[in-house]
């Protein structure tokens, strides 16, 4: 359905919870998420200058760090519905941003719709001097309502700056400017109201399964210097798939290499590096527990996906059932370069 055009954009903003919806709660100040979308965008009175008309949605109200797999799923399947009516032009979703890398990654693995997503947060509560909350929405809402933002997938609006879900990390536990793409930077910028486009993602949306009916329990484990491999043998017993942040561009101890050989057999475990940036590398050191060394064994490299990222994109596959051909199919593509390099 194609909305008339001179009708004004439409954008629906859902909130999560988190920093952004928190009040004081208790005697010493000690902020919880209480405000709903409805009261969000009370604080926010240039909305009504830009001419966008604005809904709201309470999805659910806690902290990042409580979000579950399942209600990302369902939001997820709710905003796939909603694709593609005349209803809304965009959608923004408000959340903590503890975890906020991570579910917009996720949504983007989840909702490839053309009517554009944007998540957002605060760093400062409403109460506190300088909340950032208000311009976060306000950027957001603005940058969903653009024409310009269909078809590009998930997008983070922080601070004025507009990130690709694929890349964007939090980099600071207390900044305004806490959320950063350290191989790619911003992709574009508001300023004066208006959408600043720069760059676009380097890859579109997944084509994934959303349907989802098998549980999947899929670990990270941190390489560390002086770890021996005893704490990670028996946590590899318990887990359906693993994520190794291993050091650089992917090494471990040698004294890793027997222990994940046998596990790779059984479960499919994915070599990301720990550093926040770059990319794992797939042939260039040979010794044991090298990167090579590694993926000849059978684990599966992840690129230029972090971690955090590389354990979603597992989690989701396993959840539908897929292969370790797919798995290593889909990999491929997720952790490259726009050339399609590792």
């Amino acid at each position: 359905m194609t909305k008339p055009s001179f009708l004004p954009p439409t954008v629906l903003v859902i909130s999560l919870g988190g920093t952004i919806t928190m009040t004081p709660t208790t005697a010493e100040g000690a902020a919880q998420p209480t405000l709903s979308a409805e009261e969000l965008l009370a604080a926010v009175p240039q909305l009504a200058d830009t001419g966008i008309v604005v809904k709201t949605q309470s999805f659910t109200t806690k902290p990042g760090a409580s979000l579950t797999f399942d209600e990302i799923e369902e939001l997820a399947g709710q905003l796939r519905a909603m694709d593609g009516q005349s209803t809304f032009d965009g959608f923004v979703v408000a959340q903590g941003t503890d975890t906020l890398e991570e579910t917009s990654y996720l949504l983007s693995l989840l909702y490839a719709g053309q009517t554009p997503l944007i998540i957002t947060g605060a760093m400062r509560a409403p109460y506190l001097a300088g909340a950032d909350g208000p311009a976060n929405l306000l950027a957001s809402v603005t940058v969903a309502a653009n024409p310009r933002a269909r078809g590009l997938g998930v997008l983070v609006v922080f601070n004025d700056q507009i990130f690709d879900a694929a890349k964007v990390r939090k980099t600071h536990s207390t900044s305004t400017n806490a959320f950063t793409a350290p191989d790619t930077g911003p992709l574009g910028t508001v300023a004066e109201g208006r959408l600043r486009l720069l760059a676009i993602p380097a890859h579109k949306p997944l084509p994934l399964s959303t349907v989802m009916t098998r549980p999947a329990r899929v670990g990270v484990y941190p390489a560390s210097l002086g770890d021996d491999g005893t704490l990670l043998a028996p946590l590899l017993e318990q887990v359906d798939g693993m994520v190794i942040a291993a050091f650089g561009v992917g090494h471990v101890p040698a004294t890793w290499v027997p222990i994940l050989q046998e596990a790779a057999q059984r479960i499919p475990i994915v070599l990301a590096s720990r550093t926040g940036g770059g990319t794992t590398l797939t042939h260039t050191y040979g010794f044991d527990g090298s990167e090579k060394d590694l993926l000849d064994r059978g684990l599966i490299g992840a690129g230029h996906l972090d971690p955090y990222k590389a354990r979603h994109l597992l989690t989701v596959l396993l959840r539908s059932g897929a292969h370790r051909d797919t798995i290593l199919a889909t990999f491929a593509p997720a952790g490259t370069t726009a050339e399609g390099r590792g």
